[in-house]
């Protein structure tokens, strides 16, 4: 049986991807925190299944809704009230740690991806509605997006930046990150306020991989198969090995001596998709030291009845270049699968924000038309 502490021991801490105020209200939360979790991370689609599929926020709903409040603004503060309730949880863990741990985060629209100064924004004000330190205001990593990264890491703002797939995109947001800490050195802003982590996601990467290789096999290209199920692990080695040169640098160690934290590399998507592979397997091969892993329900409950606290993160580099070598040799080209990856990203949590929407503004309906705050659409 893993421990999460002893992950904790190799410099990995664990987070959990997952949230709603059924799990806040019974305890569930407060108790993982109890066993060593330290962080929380949500998404559109987190929040849509919490409150479409639950009677739990009916009350608040309706009270929302008398108040006149759309369905955005609604879900906002039903949101909202939420991540404060797991930050005060999580806050020993921040206070514990000076800032590096105990954080949970939230997203801005995901509507909007393109647009730097809309973001800017948004995550400004999300950031002070929610006033705690120890949140996490989640951006994707589209070029504006990026740029957003920069400006809002400026203004001191703490940002989980999400949806990387690319060693490219990892690579600029973490010039983001130290670009941004400079800008704020020069305000005279305090550097060991800010934290950011960077969320590099793993499994889809394999999903799509597969699928290509499985193309390739059909086509009398069996050599192939030796490749299915490695490219992801392979690629967020990679991009352990980049975070490492570029916070050894000298650039980042003036930033440090003024109280800078690394951005530190969370590995997302960590839920294993396909049955044929072991069901801890991004989580199993990416321990490392200054890293996170934010890992849904059903696979934080399998590492820990089955999972190895063991350092992988830089085991079998040479493999994992190779395995890169041999994807380019086979006629696969990684970036053209996480370029796409990132639009169909932004477009999964697009779709489950409008579907969010939509819902409440559905719950919202039938509440005033029954007046029953215990209605939850089929």
């Amino acid at each position: 049986m893993a421990s999460i502490e002893a992950v904790q021991r190799l410099g990995q801490s664990i987070w959990y991807d997952n949230i709603s105020r059924e799990l806040l209200l019974s305890g569930e939360i407060e108790n993982l925190i109890n066993m060593g979790v330290t962080g929380l991370t949500s998404n559109p689609t987190i929040f849509e299944k919490a409150i479409s599929g639950s009677t739990h926020y009916d009350k608040a709903l309706s009270a929302l809704a008398s108040e006149g409040l759309n369905a955005k603004d609604s879900y906002e503060k039903l949101a909202m009230e939420d991540i404060r309730s797991a930050a005060d949880l999580l806050r020993p863990a921040y206070d514990r740690t000076k800032g590096h741990d105990g954080y949970a985060s939230l997203e801005v629209s995901p509507t909007l991806a393109h647009d730097t100064e809309d973001t800017i924004a948004e995550a400004l004000r999300l950031f002070a509605a929610l006033d705690r330190p120890n949140t996490l205001i989640k951006v994707p990593a589209t070029a504006e997006g990026i740029h957003a990264v920069r400006r809002l890491i400026g203004h001191g703002i703490n940002i989980n930046v999400t949806l990387i797939f690319s060693l490219e995109a990892h690579r600029q947001v973490m010039e983001a990150y130290i670009a941004g800490l400079e800008d704020l050195a020069k305000s005279g802003g305090d550097l060991s306020k800010v934290a950011s982590v960077a969320s590099f996601f793993v499994s889809r990467v394999d999903t799509t991989v597969d699928n290509f290789l499985g193309e390739r096999s059909s086509q009398g290209k069996p050599e192939t198969d030796a490749l299915m199920g490695k490219a992801a692990i392979a690629n967020a080695k990679l991009a352990y090995q980049s975070f490492k040169t570029i916070f050894s640098s000298s650039r980042f160690a003036a930033l440090k001596a003024k109280g800078a934290h690394v951005q530190r590399p969370l590995w997302a998507s960590t839920g294993t998709k396909n049955s044929a592979y072991s069901d801890v397997l991004y989580v199993d091969n990416l321990i490392g030291q200054d890293t996170v892993n934010t890992m849904p329900p059903t696979t934080l409950t399998a590492f820990m009845e089955h999972g190895k606290a063991q350092a992988t993160l830089e085991q079998d580099m040479t493999s994992a270049e190779h395995t890169m070598d041999s994807l380019k040799a086979a006629g696969i080209s990684i970036e053209k699968v996480t370029d796409k990856l990132l639009i169909d990203g932004i477009k999964s949590f697009a779709d489950s924000f409008d579907q969010l929407i939509a819902n409440v503004e559905e719950k919202k309906a039938l509440l005033i038309a029954s007046g029953d705050e215990n209605l939850t659409p089929a």
